[in-house]
């Protein structure tokens, strides 16, 4: 299979199971800790009836099996460790992104409200319209892991007239090299939320990691000859419980704009309502 055939493939399987990210956390957090507590009971059952009896184990294999228990976990939890820093860090830096565009919003409003008539009006109208439809339009989508495109013509016609106009006065020409400065400043911010928007979140490769981990982990602690079924199955609920309570904090964070924990385009509807709202 070449280069692209598995390209193709891997978005096909990321489209599949990215539609996940939409469903409430109320939801999504029991299903995620109870299929691995029901994975962990009727794997211990499997275990205990038909491969434990086979097995021929008495109290030094024990040892070994904790010490082998001991290194599964520690290697797991230590790269879910990293992963979950990772996606904490990606989800701050998103929020980080989000207050700057605002903050260069707001400059770049500020500035052309000191232009002349009637390139003050077009150039505040079109920095309205925009923001109202980022709100509105594009946020939704967004939040979809889709990008609209009305955002991009409408920058290209404030770009359009910012260029066209032609200071008169040596004020005017501070004030549009200061203007340019901060329409610099905001579409750079602009293009690291889409960015940010589209790019952001796990590869299917570290999801297949975690999800796997999580299962070896449970298998190995079947593989003990304890008396009470009943304490071992505790235990193993316990575990399970655990490891799905780690794999939802990663799951609720890892698409910042997703889902109920997404962040929310309130710094945008603060500067709409304080500052541009007719």
């Amino acid at each position: 299979m070449n280069p692209r055939a598995h390209a193709g493939v891997y978005n096909v399987w990321i489209a599949m199971f990215d539609f996940v990210f939409d469903f409430p956390l109320v939801i999504a957090g029991p299903v995620i800790v109870a299929s691995l507590c029901l994975f962990g009971l009727i794997g211990l059952a499997v275990v205990r009836r038909r491969v434990l009896p086979r097995l021929h184990i008495d109290a030094t294999d024990a040892e070994f099996s904790s010490a082998m228990l001991q290194g599964v976990m520690v290697f797991y939890g230590l790269a879910v460790a990293l992963i979950a820093v990772n996606v904490w860090q990606s989800a701050s830096d998103v929020s980080k992104i989000i207050t700057q565009e605002a903050t260069a919003l707001n400059v770049l409003y500020r500035d052309v409200t000191s232009y002349p008539e009637p390139i003050r009006s077009e150039l505040q109208s079109v920095l309205r319209d925009y923001t109202n439809d980022l709100i509105h339009v594009a946020w939704p989508l967004q939040r979809q892991g889709k990008i609209a495109s009305g955002g991009f013509h409408q920058m290209g016609r404030f770009q359009t007239m910012l260029g066209a106009f032609e200071p008169a006065t040596e004020g005017q020409k501070l004030l549009h090299g200061e203007t340019l400065r901060a329409y610099g400043q905001f579409i750079q911010a602009r293009r690291l939320r889409l960015d940010a928007a589209v790019g952001t979140g796990l590869s299917a490769i570290l999801w297949l990691t975690i999800i796997m981990g999580a299962l070896i982990s449970l298998t190995s602690a079947f593989f003990f000859k304890v008396e009470d079924v009943r304490l071992q199955g505790i235990q193993v609920v316990l575990l399970a419980a655990f490891i799905g309570l780690i794999i939802f904090m990663i799951f609720a964070l890892d698409r910042p704009f997703r889902g109920d924990f997404g962040v929310r385009p309130d710094p945008y509807q603060l500067i709409y309502d304080q500052l541009m709202k007719p």
